[in-house]
């Protein structure tokens, strides 16, 4: 039998970058089915967005408007770090009268994703390859955004990765940018320390106040149970949830 190939990790380029990402892009084995609806059907789901100098950037003078997008005006919601597309997707059939925009540059994700929407037949999801902070920043208006999801972020254990991890100040900023006022930013993690750090940035944050009593917020209730967050109970790990309105 003939050994399968592993996963290898394929390092975006930060050349031509001035802030680290906080990924690592993975060129993962697709499936024929999985290859088959991404060269058919990507164009009906992924967003058409023009790289900058690295792999998944935006580049400069590159936007889009949600209206022009998905065809009519509808609450926006973002999910970064759609992974493989569960919570996306359920939430896009859940709530037909939504739009939702999954921000994944893991690409063999995306694929599935785009498998499940055709098979679905939803008309409410596109999808776009880039790195989420700059999509937030240069491609969509200002206040058009009603909720940002972030759940199960890469935490970037090691001390010398903390620069690397997506919620910061500036991600703060960048989130409010493209928030409505009174949209909501939700966050999610298994790993505590990561959790306390999150709440720290936005506790502290000028345009977000919490959206929550008590040391953390419930358990979002449209989120569903994917296996990486049962395997984070499996490990005994508190799962936090965070919910911050924009002011």
């Amino acid at each position: 039998m003939t050994e399968q190939p592993q996963t290898k990790k394929v390092f975006d380029s930060t050349t031509f970058r001035d802030k680290p990402v906080s990924f690592v892009r993975r060129s993962g084995r697709m499936t024929p089915s999985q290859i088959r609806a991404w060269e058919e059907s990507r164009d009906d789901f992924v967003l058409d967005i023009k790289h900058g100098p690295a792999a998944t950037s935006v580049a400069d003078g590159e936007h889009g408007e949600p209206v022009e997008i998905f065809g009519r005006d509808a609450a926006l919601v973002v999910e970064i770090g759609s992974g493989q597309g569960h919570q996306i997707l359920h939430a896009a059939e859940a709530h037909p009268e939504k739009n939702f925009l999954a921000v994944e540059v893991f690409r063999a994700g995306l694929a599935r994703t785009v498998l499940r929407a055709k098979e679905a037949g939803l008309e409410n999801l596109r999808l776009a390859e880039v790195n989420a902070p700059e999509l937030l920043e240069k491609y969509l208006p200002e206040s058009s955004v009603s909720e940002i999801w972030v759940f199960f972020p890469d935490p970037w254990k090691k001390t010398r990765h903390h620069k690397r991890r997506l919620i910061n100040e500036d991600f703060t900023r960048i989130a409010s940018r493209v928030l409505a006022p009174g949209g909501v930013l939700r966050l999610g993690t298994d790993w505590e320390e990561y959790a306390e750090h999150m709440r720290e940035v936005l506790d502290a944050a000028p345009d977000f106040e919490r959206d929550f009593d008590g040391d953390w917020a419930d358990r979002f209730d449209g989120r569903v149970l994917t296996a990486f967050e049962n395997k984070g109970i499996a490990k005994g790990r508190a799962i936090r949830d965070l919910a911050y309105r924009r002011k």
